[in-house]
Formats: C-alpha cells, structure tokens, sequence
C-alpha cells in the first residue's frame, strides 16, 4: 500500500511538472550585446613564481599560511585589484601599492583547518590587470 501511495505521489508530481512547463508566453526578446567595458588599467604581463602550494600534514585547527610572489614581467604597472577564495576559510592579503615592472608583490593566502579533516584541496582567484587574469 505504502509503495502505491509513492508512486502515485511521483505520478502526480511528475505530471504537474510537465504540465506546467507547456506554457505559451513568449519568452522576453534577448537583450541587445552589451559592450565589455574597457579596463581602467593598462594591461600588462604577471607571472607566479609558484601558483600551488602543498601544506603537507597538519593538524585540525592548525592556521597556516603562504606566501605567493608575483613578478610584474610586463611595461605598465601591475595591480592586484582583488584575491577571491573559494571559501572563507582562507583568508588573504595582497600588495596593495602598483607593482613596477620587473618589479614583485605577494598574495599571502592563511588557511584555517578548523571545520576540516582528511585531504583538502582550496583555490584561490587573483584579480589584476594582466593578460592571464583571473590566475
């Protein structure tokens, strides 16, 4: 009895779905392209040293923490304009000031282990006017 009731109830909630999905509204036009907007920045060039970094074993809880060096390899200065983790539980700081060419800065991203356990894996996008942004 308790699997007819089932069936009927997916029965039924498969039926409303498709009968609801044969609406005969015109959908809104597509809006017209919307030109990119111009980056304030002067592109330039920017290379990683090292782009991943391995903390080994640590223990739950543990905050560590690393140093990420970033080399301007272009001819216009380099700005980190922002450092998105995926999650907060990274936390990161970044060389505010223009980067000169041939010039470094750093993006230190601090990783805390508390809610974690096992292998764990966090990225982290840096925002800059180089050609290879998001790196």
């Amino acid at each position: 009895m308790k699997n007819t009731l089932k069936l009927s109830g997916i029965g039924l909630m498969i039926l409303l779905a498709v009968v609801s999905c044969q609406k005969n509204e015109k959908a809104d036009p597509m809006p017209e392209p919307v030109e990119e907007a111009k980056p304030e920045q002067p592109m330039t060039k920017a290379s990683f040293a090292k782009e991943e970094h391995d903390f080994g074993t640590m223990k739950k809880g543990e905050v560590v923490q690393h140093v990420y060096e970033v080399t301007n390899t272009g001819d216009k200065p380099l700005y980190i304009n922002s450092v998105q983790p995926a999650c907060g539980c990274t936390a990161p700081d970044y060389t505010k000031d223009a980067i000169a060419p041939g010039e470094k800065g750093q993006v230190t991203l601090s990783f805390d282990s508390k809610n974690f356990s096992g292998a764990v894996t966090k990225t982290a996008q840096v925002f800059m006017n180089a050609e290879n942004s998001p790196v």
